[in-house]
């Protein structure tokens, strides 16, 4: 169960609270307190800002293949189930580890490290993963994604429907949904006008809009007229943009990596969007996130 107490860290623009059950943001909070984060209402998604390690999305029949053999493994995978250590703290930084364990190797055999560091800049929070493989003759097969759900819509008294997404870059016309959790393999038009998706709760309908060969590695979410949050994801390759129709939040999720294929049966090592990582190698994957008057 999420422990009670929540570590916050502070500026003069920004206040965030983390939980360190799954070191996940809870709270990203404006200079007179306005949430901007999702309301986390159970009628739709309790979830706030998973950590998803060492898999994002589903596998197929829920089963991680490595080495031979089979384990069971959840979507996006346990570190948002796990309670991470805090290491480091000040008023505007807060550091959170996770280490293997005999429970986590009984279904991921490898040893590894995973180190959380939100870290709060003016009005930026800094988000920095590093994963650390501390096996010392095996490869370190994982994924890592980001999951915040941010307030649809944001406070600052703009209607639901004039809140939008405007990507750094042009993208592919085509994109990605999934179907019964694992990746679809038809493509879908994009509904991007130019380098704005205009956000309504019918493009949910059947779950994330996926974008697997992403070219953007920053947008911005909000009204036109408004504060808007700026997210820049230097090291994800692909993104996901996902809620549930009537919900109060949206999700921006920079991803490496991805959901099984579906029929996808091979080991995880051969899974898209897998990093191999060797003995003692480190990846390092960052977000931030920019209140931007």
């Amino acid at each position: 169960m999420p422990q009670p107490d929540l570590i916050t860290i502070t500026s003069s623009h920004i206040s965030v609270a983390i939980d360190p059950f799954g070191a996940e943001l809870i709270h990203l909070r404006d200079a007179d307190g306005r949430e901007l984060m999702t309301d986390a209402d159970p009628a739709f998604w309790t979830g706030h800002a998973p950590l998803l390690f060492p898999i994002v999305g589903r596998l197929n029949g829920d089963v991680l293949r490595l080495d031979g053999a089979e384990y069971p493994m959840k979507q996006h995978g346990f570190a948002r189930r796990s309670a991470f250590t805090l290491i480091e703290q000040s008023e505007s930084k807060a550091v959170f580890l996770l280490e293997d364990s005999a429970e986590t190797r009984a279904i991921y055999p490898r040893a590894f490290a995973v180190r959380a560091t939100y870290e709060i800049h003016d009005a930026t929070l800094a988000i920095s993963i590093a994963i650390e493989n501390r096996e010392t003759d095996r490869t370190l097969p994982a994924s890592f994604g980001f999951h915040p759900a941010f307030a649809w819509p944001l406070p600052y008294g703009q209607a639901r429907e004039d809140h939008r997404i405007v990507f750094a870059a042009e993208e592919a016309e085509l994109i990605r949904q999934v179907a019964d959790g694992l990746l679809d393999p038809a493509v879908r038009p994009s509904p991007l006008v130019g380098r704005t998706l205009a956000l309504a709760d019918d493009l949910f309908t059947n779950d994330a809009l996926i974008w697997d060969q992403l070219r953007s590695h920053s947008l911005r979410y909000g009204a036109a007229r408004g504060p808007n949050l700026r997210i820049d994801f230097p090291d994800t390759p692909m993104l996901g943009i996902w809620t549930k129709p009537n919900a109060r939040f949206v999700c921006i999720e920079p991803w490496h990596g991805i959901a099984d294929p579906v029929g996808f049966t091979g080991e995880l090592t051969a899974k898209p969007g897998v990093f191999l990582l060797g003995p003692g190698a480190v990846q390092r994957i960052a977000m931030s996130v920019t209140l931007e008057p």
